[in-house]
């Protein structure tokens, strides 16, 4: 198949096309991405005044830190509720994080390895769940919780997590445990391994890519998750980050610097998280939807 070229560089060389065009949406794609992100910040360290100027000032002539100090001084309501918030937040996504680990490493293992009746339709029975948009089991789910007496509590939101995250944690999972040849297993069952011995000392280290992908989905999927936090917490020291940002608006008028500052030290974590780690998400996507 020939490639698009027009014209040529100064070396002689030929122009490629779609190279250039890739180029330049990735870009577009960077800026669309980072420009929230230098908004926030740029707003973040400017004063309630400078915050609200039309037109915007761009670039803050006096930056402060205010903000930040404000929201990390636990000797004031802000800072006191604010860290609340975050620790609950962080509570809420490590428990789901870990839960859906360890349930979905075993579950996708079992769909990929044993031949039981009803594998497949399980496998999809599983997945059915995806074909529904959350908001439709906000109200089944809240009568639920209730029944079960967990309202205003953050094992509501730990169980309603899992419940929309395990189905695609576990076919992650899968596809991953699928590429992984079985003739490692046997021939670690061969030396004397027991089926579990091979699963933790042979699998596990090569499934690690794909295990930490699924950590990741489950961190920011509860770090991020708003209506069902709202819906089921109303109580000022069991709220989450998202829901708690919204104390910064008011009737009469909102901290825009604030705002953005808490917004801003939100999304800090699930950035740096998906950074540190991206090339294990990258590799198990690539390596879980492509079978050898």
């Amino acid at each position: 198949m020939s490639t698009a070229r027009i014209g040529t560089t100064r070396r002689g060389k030929p122009i490629d096309v779609w190279r250039w065009i890739g180029r330049i949406f990735l870009v577009a794609i960077l800026l669309y991405t980072a420009v929230p992100m230098a908004w926030m910040l740029l707003t973040s360290i400017k004063s309630g005044f400078a915050a609200m100027q039309f037109p915007p000032q761009w670039l803050p002539k006096e930056p402060t830190l205010a903000s930040y100090e404000k929201l990390l001084d636990p000797s004031n309501s802000v800072g006191q509720d604010f860290l609340r918030f975050f620790w609950n937040s962080l509570f809420v996504a490590s428990m789901t994080t870990v839960l859906a680990v360890a349930v979905a490493v075993p579950a996708a293992y079992a769909f990929s390895r044993f031949d039981f009746p009803g594998r497949k339709f399980l496998f999809f029975a599983v997945l059915l769940r995806n074909m529904f948009p959350a908001v439709i089991f906000l109200v089944p789910l809240f009568i639920l919780m209730r029944l079960l007496g967990l309202v205003n509590t953050h094992g509501s939101l730990v169980l309603t997590y899992l419940t929309f995250g395990l189905p695609l944690a576990i076919w992650l999972l899968k596809g991953f445990y699928d590429n992984i040849p079985y003739q490692l297993e046997q021939a670690a069952r061969i030396d004397g391994a027991t089926r579990f011995q091979a699963f933790v000392l042979i699998v596990m280290p090569l499934s690690a890519p794909g295990i930490i992908a699924t950590a990741i989905y489950s961190f920011i999927g509860a770090w991020n998750e708003y209506i069902f936090a709202y819906t089921f917490l109303n109580k000022n020291e069991q709220l989450t980050l998202p829901v708690g940002i919204q104390r910064f608006f008011s009737e009469n008028t909102t901290d825009f610097p604030g705002l953005m500052a808490a917004s801003f030290m939100m999304s800090v974590p699930v950035v740096v998280l998906f950074l540190l780690l991206q090339r294990y998400f990258v590799r198990a996507l690539t390596e879980g939807a492509v079978k050898h």
